[in-house]
């Protein structure tokens, strides 16, 4: 994260933003990112997966292992800001002003769904979408295509559903050559909100268990991020702490 006042610094080498969404304020433009444990174990393999994360201007911690580095290593309080926070918070503010989002990932099927739920809750908001060529890699032309769609439609918020690493990875890389002011890179919420995916309750929201929750739903597809690398995630945790005492 960039000179941005409301952080955490240096929690597993990463500044983490440490304060509530209403205090988001730039005239900048702004690249917005979350770490959780997933995150932090892949980037620690993923040199350009890591400086896409160094270089968020926000870094929300979406994450159990994330608050529970920030209590064990730096002694601090933070709270969980989710994927799902920040959109939600962006869609009340861009309602309030009449502004407008373009959501960047996932099929035309999850598009379609994303802006009839957001045409009947958020009215006073301008929605574009588009869904890219689904590939490990994009080529030139695809990038091109992509960006002429989000320019043209110049939004206030772009939001950015690939999954990680990808959608960091290619926010960071064209960040300067989008036309819009908050650049978010969310994931999974695009399933949410459109409902092809259901969040865990807020029962599971509110324990710090939301993991636990998306474990049990989807076990095969999800325990090898929850569970092996839960313990991958302690190690570093460990090894942090040694290294911050010495």
């Amino acid at each position: 994260m960039k000179n941005h006042k409301h952080v955490l610094e240096n929690c597993l080498g990463y500044n983490i933003y440490n304060a509530s969404l209403n205090k988001i304020e730039s005239n900048e433009k702004l690249l917005i990112n979350t770490i959780n444990q997933y995150s932090f174990c892949i980037a620690e393999k993923d040199n350009k997966f890591k400086e896409s994360l160094l270089q968020s201007d926000i870094l929300l911690p979406d994450g159990i292992g994330i608050i529970a580095a920030a209590k064990f290593i730096n002694k601090e309080k933070i709270n969980k800001i989710a994927g799902a926070d920040l959109h939600d918070y962006f869609l009340e503010k861009l309602n309030k002003e009449s502004g407008s989002c373009f959501y960047m990932g996932s099929s035309e099927t999850t598009l379609t769904k994303i802006k009839e739920r957001l045409n009947k809750e958020y009215p006073n908001i301008k929605v574009g979408a588009y869904s890219p060529p689904f590939k490990h890699q994009f080529i030139k032309e695809d990038n091109t295509a992509i960006l002429n769609a989000i320019n043209s439609f110049a939004p206030n918020v772009l939001f950015v559903g690939m999954t990680a690493p990808k959608q960091e990875k290619w926010a960071y890389k064209f960040k300067e050559a989008l036309n819009t002011q908050y650049i978010c890179s969310i994931g999974a919420v695009f399933d949410f909100y459109a409902g092809t995916t259901t969040r865990p309750s807020k029962f599971w929201q509110n324990l710090g268990l939301e993991w636990l929750g998306r474990l049990f739903k989807e076990p095969k597809r999800m325990w090898k991020r929850y569970i092996y690398y839960g313990f991958v995630f302690a190690g570093h945790l460990v090894k942090h702490k040694f290294k911050k005492e010495s």
